[in-house]
């Protein structure tokens, strides 16, 4: 098997890193992808995690496709972060995603920089890291990329494709471009396509990123410094996206950090403090370039664009059952982006449901422990599986 390992920026020492198990990481490749734009990517590998055990009629697979800035250590301990599994919550032994009944799977998505191809790769031509010389790709690429690894383990139909954010946007390309190989697809706060305030949000940051003096045009791999400021601040913006103003308020309201003032700009209130560390921590697991790349990708994804504009003609095909999940006080990806989803598959006469969670915590709900959305979860799982 081939193993690779990245090339982040990390406090964590490389001996460490050279230590990860087979087991924890897989990899599948090298192949050669074809990319939407007409590009062909060759030695394309992609890193992923598995969990359980594929049964006999290999009909108990589950993929779990991760958000912009996720990666593919859903549970357990991730062995670069040394943190939980960012959905440690309902993935596991009798969990809703429970690893003794299903087999688990979750990937990196193309252009990542947790061992799948991207950016901070070897460009084996050259010999040097792809930089900005990296191809652009799409949502539909990251699931083209996920096809090639579900026919290596010989999976005719997944059980289920799940996802929120970007990770929602990939399962609804899998609904839409791939039904017959999914039986069932569970899209979480998510959109068809990004609005305009959400590429502006997305351009804010790439710009953060791209001004920052160590970037080097993207070259800056084999360089003392790395562009850590511009991509800290380019968190700093997304993660404000990422909680509703409530939540914000509830958590930090006006409390400083000290009584005294520093009057300067030093981080005289708890929100400042927290969104610093947001940016600080997140450059040491995150590449810049893989976040221009993904992000971009996120911006161009638009599953109507390929039928002038008709939506529901993107899932005439669909036949898997869907639940589309969205919560109330998400502002990134609000209800009615959801609900346009919906009134495209009842178009097709599909079998959807949409749930509208009643949650105070914004974008992030779906990371976070809400009672409602784990028991709406556990509801549709439960029920697909009976009838399936």
């Amino acid at each position: 098997m081939l193993i690779i390992y990245f090339n982040i920026e990390t406090k964590i020492k490389r001996k460490k890193i050279n230590n990860i198990k087979d087991k924890i990481q897989k990899i599948f490749g090298p192949i050669k992808l074809s990319l939407e734009g007409g590009q062909t990517l060759k030695g394309t590998t992609i890193a992923y995690s598995t969990w359980g055990a594929l049964n006999t009629e290999k009909s108990n697979a589950i993929l779990i496709c991760h958000a912009l800035t996720g990666d593919q250590f859903v549970t357990g301990k991730n062995p670069i972060t040394n943190r939980n599994g960012w959905w440690e919550s309902i993935v596991g032994p009798n969990k809703i995603f429970d690893t003794n009944k299903y087999f688990i799977i979750c990937s990196n998505v193309l252009g990542g920089c947790m061992g799948t191809t991207g950016p901070s790769s070897i460009n084996e031509q050259e010999n040097v890291q792809y930089g900005m010389k990296f191809p652009i790709f799409t949502i539909k690429d990251m699931v083209n990329l996920q096809l090639a690894l579900i026919d290596s383990l010989e999976i005719d139909q997944l059980f289920s494709v799940v996802g929120g954010s970007m990770g929602g946007m990939q399962a609804i390309e899998w609904a839409s471009s791939y039904p017959e190989r999914v039986y069932s697809a569970i899209p979480i706060a998510t959109s068809y396509r990004h609005s305009a305030q959400n590429i502006a949000f997305h351009e804010v940051g790439r710009q953060a990123i791209m001004n920052d003096p160590n970037w080097q045009q993207g070259n800056y791999y084999n360089k003392e410094v790395k562009p850590r400021h511009g991509l800290s601040v380019a968190r700093m913006i997304a993660h404000i996206t990422y909680l509703s103003e409530g939540a914000f308020q509830e958590k930090f309201g006006r409390d400083m950090q000290s009584k005294v003032l520093s009057w300067g700009f030093d981080a005289d209130f708890q929100v400042e403090s927290y969104l610093r560390h947001q940016g600080i921590s997140f450059v040491d697991r995150f590449d810049a370039n893989s976040y221009l790349y993904i992000t971009r990708a996120m911006d161009y994804f638009d599953l109507s664009h390929s039928y002038d504009g008709d939506l529901s003609a993107a899932f005439k095909n669909t036949k898997c059952k869907i639940m589309i999940v969205s919560f109330t006080s998400d502002w990134l990806f609000p209800s009615s982006e959801s609900l346009a989803i919906v009134k495209a598959l009842n178009k097709t006469a599909a079998d959807v449901s949409f749930i509208e969670v009643e949650s105070d915590k914004g974008h992030d709900s779906f990371l976070l422990e809400v009672k409602d959305f784990y028991e709406i979860l556990s509801g549709f799982i439960s029920g697909a599986a009976r009838k399936k």
